[in-house]
């Protein structure tokens, strides 16, 4: 039998005040995928992921989470919803003042009744897990910009959330850093089953860890494929498609 989608979106249109960037927007994130939002720059791929996760209002449409429809909700079951998502920001960001271990601590402190002594534990192993095992005392300042990365995903995780949004993950990392990153993301989405919605136009990232996708066409406006980006480049839908997927190559043919 077929699983409902964890996340459902209907005739979505985004924007800021009276602009809108996408429109018409319909679209199912699987339970347990690996989800990618891709597209030029500007397209409004960020914008998407900000209204997923209600940081700005939706213009018009729906979007369901785990059943609920979001515009409808009460506050509870709002609050509800977002103890069980986690965010990795582009920045990780980190507070500066605070320790990573007080970074991850941070979300358990406010949502859980944990005595401090369970928090220490759980912040132990969410560091490890991402590699960071004997870092807890450090500062953010104190350690590398893939670190940081890291240990804000240590943050997201921290509650055990059954999605995590990703905002260009590897945004200001280098070509290791990033496929390290990768490999984290695709480890935690092995053993852990959680769903993960990443925002990113790097291409090595999306042929290397997306399960399904959708492309944002500023063209139209409005999303013009969806699929997994290795069977899209296969088989192109469309120009914009191909020449994104190829970084331009169709461009370099007719030069040709």
């Amino acid at each position: 039998m077929k699983q409902d989608p964890i996340i459902h979106v209907e005739n979505l249109d985004i924007g800021y005040d009276r602009k809108v960037i996408m429109r018409n927007l319909s679209f199912d994130i699987p339970k347990g995928d690996i989800f990618i939002i891709m597209g030029g720059s500007g397209c409004g791929k960020s914008t998407l992921l900000r209204t997923l996760t209600g940081l700005i209002p939706a213009q018009s449409g729906r979007i369901f989470i785990q059943g609920v429809e979001m515009s409808a909700a009460s506050l509870d079951e709002k609050l509800e919803i977002m103890k069980h998502s986690g965010i990795l920001y582009q920045s990780g960001a980190l507070f500066s003042s605070m320790t990573l271990a007080e970074n991850v601590a941070l979300p358990l402190q406010q949502y859980t009744p944990y005595s401090q002594d369970k928090i220490d534990q759980i912040v132990s192993f969410k560091l490890a897990l991402v590699g960071l095992a004997g870092y807890e005392d450090y500062y953010p300042s104190e350690i590398s910009g893939g670190m940081c990365k890291r240990a804000g995903l240590a943050r997201a995780l921290a509650l055990d959330p059954e999605i995590v949004y990703f905002d260009e993950p590897s945004a200001g990392l280098d070509p290791v850093s990033s496929k390290n990153l990768d490999d984290l993301i695709l480890e935690i989405n092995k053993t852990l089953g959680t769903t993960i919605i990443v925002v990113t136009h790097e291409l090595p990232s999306i042929f290397a860890i997306a399960k399904h996708s959708i492309f944002l066409d500023k063209s139209v406006q409005t999303i013009s494929a969806e699929g997994n980006p290795k069977d899209l480049l296969k088989n192109p839908p469309n120009n914009q498609v191909y020449e994104f997927l190829t970084r331009g190559a169709s461009h370099e043919k007719r030069a040709k």
